[in-house]
């Protein structure tokens, strides 16, 4: 199959390209910064950002395989901090990278795969798309953002033979967590004196959780499956259960346990 990955320098994005390519199936994956490029895989510099870059992306693979079987939209980044402190600025540009991303690439993406009959859709969301996390807001309003494009895309598309699937990682060992934009100052300490409290245990879980290759081997059989899940939880049982708690409790019952987990 041919496939395409936003966000392939590292973390996940490494990890399924590797993955994939390995399998047999042609890779392409974009990169924004100089990164070590796997044997096998077509890097693409391309800042998701720019709709330019993006079309011409899109253009190069179809040019090169005359089709996209799967997409797969993975580049994202986070800001940690009270939402309170996080300026419009930070906010716009996390939202553009994160939930516009997709979405430019989606728009040249959606139309030779609907011509062609078929074709899979795997967007990266999070268990912070389900529930909105303390001093992580603005990552979580992106990721839910994605899940409520991605609810509609699917009705949409319900009968092109395309099919769209939401990726719910939890907490993975990655680069993600020293890349992360945390907010600091006396400033911000004084207004929120638990915020170092909770971001300690944010970091902790990070660093401590799944591996990206255990993420990578679930994508693989995503994308080979016949009949590919609306959504998928990947993280430890723990993860899986606070998703399952978030669906049954009373909201205020559920947000007492996030206030004791994260000592807020």
């Amino acid at each position: 199959m041919i496939i395409l990955i936003t966000g392939i320098s590292s973390g996940f994005g490494k990890a399924m390209a590797g993955q994939l390519s390995a399998e047999g199936h042609r890779v392409y994956g974009t990169y924004r910064r100089e990164c070590e490029q796997l044997e096998g895989v077509h890097y693409i510099k391309c800042e998701v950002t720019d709709i330019q870059q993006v079309e011409a992306t899109v253009r190069t693979v179809l040019d090169a395989e005359g089709k996209i079987d799967v997409f797969i939209n993975n580049a994202g980044g986070g800001i940690g901090g009270p939402l309170e402190f996080t300026s419009p600025e930070d906010a716009r540009k996390l939202m553009e990278v994160n939930w516009m991303g997709m979405v430019n690439f989606l728009h040249f993406v959606l139309p030779p795969m609907r011509k062609a009959g078929k074709g899979k859709i795997l967007c990266f969301s999070s268990i912070g798309g389900l529930m909105g996390l303390p001093y992580q807001g603005v990552y979580s309003a992106s990721k839910f953002a994605i899940e409520g494009y991605c609810e509609a895309l699917r009705l949409e598309l319900c009968r092109s033979g395309i099919s769209v699937t939401v990726i719910q990682p939890g907490d993975f060992a990655t680069k993600f967590t020293a890349s992360r934009q945390n907010l600091s100052g006396d400033e911000v300490a004084k207004a929120y004196p638990g915020y170092a409290r909770s971001l300690g245990i944010i970091e902790a879980n990070e660093n401590g959780g799944l591996k990206a290759d255990f993420l990578a081997r679930r994508i693989s059989r995503i994308v080979k499956s016949k009949n590919p899940p609306y959504s998928a939880v990947i993280a430890t049982w723990d993860q899986k259960l606070s998703v399952l708690l978030k669906r049954i409790l009373p909201e205020r019952c559920f947000a007492w346990i996030l206030k004791l987990y994260y000592k807020l």
